[in-house]
C-alpha cells in the first residue's frame, strides 16, 4: 500500500528558542546527531520549561527530520528520561497510524532515493530547506509491519557493518604508520 506521509502522521515544526545552558529541557539541534543521524548520548538540560507548550515536548517514537541545510536526515527520538524539544532545524513527525513503524519512516526518509527527491524540491540557495508541504505530500510505501521490521533490522546491521569497516580501516592505517615509523628507527 502507498500513501502520503500526511495521511499517517502529524507534522509540526520544532521550537525556536535560545538555550540558556541550564534548565529542565533538552533543546535538540542538528549538532546533537552524528553523521549517521544517531543521537549523541551526552545531552544536557539547557532550556527552561517555562512558557514551553506541551505540544512541543517530544514523545517516544517521534521522527525528527532535519529539513534545513545540506545534511538532511531523519532520526527516531527515543526518550532518554530527559524531557526534550526539537529546534526549528527539525520537523517533528508523529505517526498517527499503527501501520507504520517510526523506525521504518526514518529509514524511508534517509533512503538515498527519497533524499534525492527531497533535495530536488528544496528551496533556497544559501541554506536549502525542505518545506512541510513537500514532506507531507511525499508518497511512502507501507508494507506489513513484519516487512518493516526486517527492513529496519537489515538497515541497522548495514550501518553497523559500515561503522566496523571504518574502525578497521583506522586501526589498519595506525598499524601501517607505526610499522613505517619502526622501520625508520
Amino acid at each position: 500500500m502507498k500513501t502520503l506521509i500526511k495521511n499517517i502522521t502529524n507534522i509540526q515544526t520544532g521550537l525556536f528558542a535560545k538555550p540558556a545552558g541550564i534548565g529542565e529541557l533538552v533543546y535538540l539541534q542538528s549538532k546533537h546527531f552524528d553523521e549517521f543521524g544517531q543521537l549523541h548520548s551526552a545531552l544536557h538540560l539547557d532550556l527552561p520549561a517555562e512558557g514551553i507548550s506541551e505540544k512541543h515536548l517530544l514523545k517516544d517514537g517521534d521522527v525528527l527530520f532535519a529539513a534545513k541545510g545540506t545534511k538532511n536526515f531523519a532520526a527516531v527520538f527515543e526518550n532518554h528520561n530527559e524531557p526534550s524539544v526539537a529546534s526549528t532545524s527539525f520537523f517533528v513527525i508523529r505517526p498517527t497510524d499503527n501501520k507504520v513503524l517510526p523506525q521504518f519512516l526514518a529509514w524511508f526518509l534517509n533512503n538515498h532515493t527519497t533524499q534525492t527527491l527531497l533535495k530536488g524540491q528544496a528551496i533556497g540557495t544559501s541554506i536549502p530547506s525542505i518545506s512541510k508541504q513537500v514532506l507531507e505530500n511525499l508518497e511512502i510505501p507501507v508494507p506489513e509491519i513484519k516487512t518493516q521490521r526486517a527492513i529496519v533490522e537489515i538497515s541497522k546491521l548495514r550501518n553497523k557493518e559500515k561503522s566496523l569497516k571504518q574502525k578497521i580501516e583506522a586501526l589498519r592505517e595506525k598499524q601501517i604508520q607505526q610499522q613505517i615509523i619502526n622501520s625508520i628507527k
